[in-house]
C-alpha cells in the first residue's frame, strides 16, 4: 500500500498521533507490525489546531516528504486581541494586556503590513532544532531559546469577520511560516497584544482539506480506496 493520504485532523491529536493511527491501519492490511511500515507527513499541525494533514505511505513516498514539505499552504485562523499566550495558543499562560478594541480599519492598517516577503522570528515553543535538541523541550524546561529570523511569505491575508475580541481571517503562505506567530506580531502592531485561539489548514500545495478523510471514520478498505497516486 503506498500514496498520499488526506486527513482532517481533529483538535486534541498531535500530528504524530494521526501518522501512529494510520500506521496501525496500514499495517493491520500488509499483515505487518507497525513498526515495519513506513507512514510520514508533510509538515505538522499543532494539536490545538485541525485541518488537512497530508501524509505519506510507503518507502517510495515518504522519502518524498522534504520535497512536498515546500509547498505553500492556506489557513483560516481566529486571532484572539487583547491578550497573549506564552506559546501563542489556547494551550498557553494567557495574560491579559489592553481593553481598548481597535477598529476595523486599524486592524485592516495592521493586516496590510504583513504581505509579501517578510522575516520572521519561529516561535520558541516550535520543533525547529536548537543545538540538537527540540525548542519546545528546552521552552517548557524554562530554558532560553534564541532562534534567529527567516524569510517567509504571506501570499494573501484576509480578514473575514471582525467583532471585538475576536477577529477570524484567511491567510496563504509559504512553507515555513508560523501562524501563531503572524498573529503574535499582529498584536504587537495594534499595540493590544494576539495569539491564536483557533487554526483550521484548509490547502496544502494542490491538496484540499474538502478532500480529507475523518480519522474517526477511518477503516482499511477507505483508506485503500482514497490514496492518491503521484509521479
Amino acid at each position: 500500500m503506498q500514496g498520499v493520504f488526506l486527513v482532517n485532523k481533529p483538535a486534541g491529536w498531535t500530528s504524530f498521533d494521526v501518522v501512529n493511527y494510520v500506521r496501525r491501519i496500514v499495517a493491520s492490511v500488509e499483515g505487518k507490525k507497525p513498526k515495519n511500515v513506513k507512514v510520514g507527513h508533510t509538515g505538522t499541525l499543532d494539536p490545538f489546531a485541525t485541518g488537512l494533514l497530508v501524509l505519506l505511505i510507503g518507502k517510495e513516498y515518504t522519502r518524498r516528504a522534504g520535497e512536498l514539505a515546500k509547498a505553500d499552504k492556506t489557513y483560516e485562523l481566529i486571532m484572539g486581541l487583547g491578550q497573549t499566550s506564552t506559546t501563542g495558543d489556547p494551550e498557553g499562560e494567557i495574560t491579559s494586556v489592553s481593553s481598548t478594541a481597535p477598529t476595523r480599519e486599524a486592524l485592516q492598517r495592521a493586516v496590510e503590513g504583513f504581505s509579501g516577503p517578510i522575516m520572521q522570528i519561529p516561535p520558541a515553543f516550535s520543533a525547529i532544532k536548537v543545538n540538537g535538541q527540540r525548542a519546545y523541550k528546552l521552552a517548557r524546561e524554562g530554558k532560553e531559546v534564541v532562534l534567529e529570523p527567516r524569510p517567509v511569505t504571506i501570499h494573501e491575508l484576509k480578514i473575514l469577520n471582525y467583532s471585538y475580541p475576536e477577529a477570524k481571517l484567511v491567510v496563504n503562505v509559504s512553507s515555513g511560516t508560523y501562524i501563531r506567530t503572524l498573529v503574535e506580531d499582529i498584536g504587537v502592531m495594534l499595540g493590544t497584544g494576539a495569539y491564536t485561539t483557533g487554526l483550521r489548514r484548509t490547502r496544502v500545495g494542490a491538496y484540499l482539506l474538502t478532500d480529507a478523510t475523518d480519522v474517526k471514520g477511518l477503516d482499511p478498505a477507505n483508506l485503500a480506496e482514497r490514496l492518491t497516486v503521484i509521479s
